[in-house]
């Protein structure tokens, strides 16, 4: 994918989010999404945010208040947000869908599985289906095995080969784990009780024990 299509495809996954959320209920927007300690109006928030995102001097400043807990800055930055009106978050996420603004200490390829893997987190919960494209969802499944800091995948699936039904994708060795690429890419991500049903292989028995790491910004 090169550059402009990467963007196209976060500027419909905002619209789509915000068509979704405009149709929830107040109770709906208070529900936990699949981050930890997040609920589906600070997902909402972040990614109304991103393309506001304050400043790297702003940001350095804050993880040194969070003694480095980049994760703390980035959930208070999105509890904040979130005290906004449920309207005006889904009107910022379409007001903004097409800006290329990013936060200064992410990349348009983190960005780009970040708002998907985001995305998930709001709609699995709310139990309405948003499938990922696969095209997209393979680019930011590769990113992610990449990567180490804040997933650590390779680390934490060591000893296991994943294999995706959907699309041209593999990484690892050892045991088999198969499954459609968007549930790989939420497992690499850490939302492994969520897609560990739709799962298949012996390398599921080890996953079995595992559970999620907290969401946000990679």
């Amino acid at each position: 994918m090169d550059h402009d299509q990467k963007w196209a495809v976060i500027a419909e996954q905002r619209r789509a989010l915000a068509d979704i959320l405009s149709a929830i209920d107040a109770a709906d927007w208070e529900r936990p999404s699949l981050c930890t300690q997040w609920r589906v109006r600070d997902v909402a928030a972040h990614l109304a945010l991103t393309p506001r995102s304050p400043g790297v001097l702003r940001i350095l400043v804050a993880g040194l208040r969070a003694r480095g807990d980049f994760d703390a800055v980035n959930r208070d930055l999105a509890r904040t947000h979130a005290e906004r009106p449920t309207d005006r978050l889904v009107a910022d996420l379409r007001e903004l869908a097409d800006c290329r603004r990013k936060p200064a200490i992410t990349t348009l390829d983190n960005l780009l599985f970040d708002t998907l893997v985001h995305v998930q987190d709001i709609t699995v919960p709310l139990g309405v289906p948003a499938p990922m494209p696969l095209g997209p969802a393979r680019e930011g499944a590769e990113r992610v095995w990449r990567m180490g800091w804040p997933f650590w995948a390779r680390r934490r699936l060591r000893g296991m080969r994943l294999i995706a039904t959907d699309v041209d994708w593999s990484v690892g060795q050892g045991d088999e784990v198969r499954g459609a690429i968007q549930d790989l890419l939420l497992l690499l991500t850490g939302r492994t009780g969520t897609v560990l049903p739709r799962l298949s292989g012996p390398g599921t028995r080890r996953l079995a024990g595992s559970g999620n790491v907290p969401g946000g910004l990679a």
